[in-house]
């Protein structure tokens, strides 16, 4: 475990170095397009002569990325980026952010399941509809991670802006649950499935996860509030990270929402009743450290994986045009919300254009990809696709956001 340690941290401190001193990149697009090539080069090297890489495979192929996501590296991540979202501007946005959060997902993961279906069978791949839908639930949550890596570097409308935050905040929980009823439907069988047992574990899922949340998030204020000792606090929040995703494991609610509701709680009600301006400061400084170390080993391990992807011409092609469904079907699922909340709002084909390309898919999509290996009919296409959409998200739209943002 050291061993994997040292040689991840050296490798993000090494592209993180190359990136601030010559690219001067966002550090996420930065460590990752790094990563990618190296990926890159590293699987043309292999084809000239497998031996030279066979150990960087053998590391690759022995570390399980999707539970590093899934299991640890999320946590800290929710976290700290829901600590630093305003509640007063979250809720004058929590319609349109309960929108976009759960019926966008639904209709994104329907309209891409849909199209998936039909694009695979041009090329005579032939895969259940339910496995399609499957994959449209693991690809249509935006990546919090990356969004607010992304984002935050730029200006643009703060109404705006904690909407595609705060979207990107609970939609990754809400598509993990509907990942979840989807993959158990495959795995027991559609008759093992009723109405019932589907809105039961929603019930348990969603609202396991924001009572968890609400319970270990005041339990901290609490008692962050009868100390002033910023060394313990910051241990305290710790503890309320890693404790709280645990508890929600176990009783199989979702972790991420938990981690969410338990970030917006410390990092609004903490840090205006129970925090020292001191405290403040040092919680806000140590999380924004936790939160650029997590991205950065979690780009470069985004990047490296790819050396992994098996290579097949149809897959790529098949990822190609999926990058154009995937947008479009962001696009259409977003529209009810949009019309209903904000049809008032000035520059509205703006606003809905910066949602749409703003949307950025990351790591969350590729750790549950990467979770089907092996597991059910036609996992390595969508593996190769979810890299595909994924790099296009974070190296194309990432970049260009700024374009479509200076507009304001």
């Amino acid at each position: 475990m050291l061993e994997f340690f040292a040689i991840i941290i050296t490798i993000s401190a090494v592209f993180g170095y190359i990136n601030h001193k010559w690219l001067k990149l966002p550090t996420t697009i930065g460590v990752m397009l790094i990563s990618v090539v190296l990926g890159i080069a590293l699987k043309i090297i292999e084809t000239i002569n497998p031996t030279y890489i066979s150990p960087l495979r053998d590391f690759l192929t022995g570390f399980d990325f999707s539970a590093f996501v899934l299991d640890f590296i999320l946590c800290f991540l929710l976290f700290a980026g829901a600590l630093h979202v305003k509640i007063g501007q979250l809720k004058g946005a929590k319609a349109t952010v309960f929108s976009y959060a759960t019926l966008g997902v639904l209709i994104s993961t329907l309209l891409i399941g849909l199209a998936t279906h039909v694009v695979i069978g041009w090329f005579g791949i032939q895969l259940d509809l339910i496995s399609c839908f499957l994959f449209g639930s693991l690809i249509s949550p935006t990546d919090p991670i990356a969004v607010i890596g992304i984002l935050s570097k730029y200006k643009i409308p703060q109404k705006l802006k904690t909407e595609i935050i705060g979207e990107s905040l609970f939609n990754d929980g809400v598509g993990v649950v509907i990942f979840a009823v989807i993959y158990s439907i495959i795995l027991g069988g559609k008759e093992a499935f009723t109405l019932g047992n589907i809105f039961e574990i929603f019930a348990v899922e969603v609202f396991g996860g924001i009572g968890i949340g609400l319970l270990i998030g005041y339990a901290g204020y609490f008692l962050m509030k009868s100390i002033d000792h910023y060394q313990t606090e910051i241990l305290m929040t710790l503890a309320v990270v890693t404790g709280g995703y645990t508890i929600a494991s176990h009783f199989h609610a979702s972790g991420p929402l938990a981690m969410v509701v338990a970030g917006l709680i410390i990092g609004n009600k903490g840090k205006e009743f129970a925090m020292s301006d001191t405290t403040a400061e040092y919680v806000d400084k140590f999380w924004e450290l936790i939160d650029e170390i997590c991205n950065t080993i979690l780009f470069v391990l985004m990047g490296l994986e790819i050396f992994l992807v098996p290579y097949d011409t149809n897959y790529i092609i098949i990822g190609s045009i999926l990058i154009v469904v995937v947008l479009i079907g962001r696009y259409i699922s977003l529209l009810p919300a949009f019309f209903l909340f904000n049809r008032k709002e000035p520059r509205k084909k703006l606003n809905l254009a910066v949602l749409t390309w703003g949307g950025l898919r990351g790591g969350i999509s590729i750790a549950l990809a990467l979770s089907l290996t092996n597991k059910i009919e036609g996992s390595s296409l969508f593996i190769v696709s979810t890299y595909c959409i994924v790099l296009f998200s974070i190296l194309v739209q990432g970049l260009s956001i700024k374009k479509l943002l200076s507009k304001y």
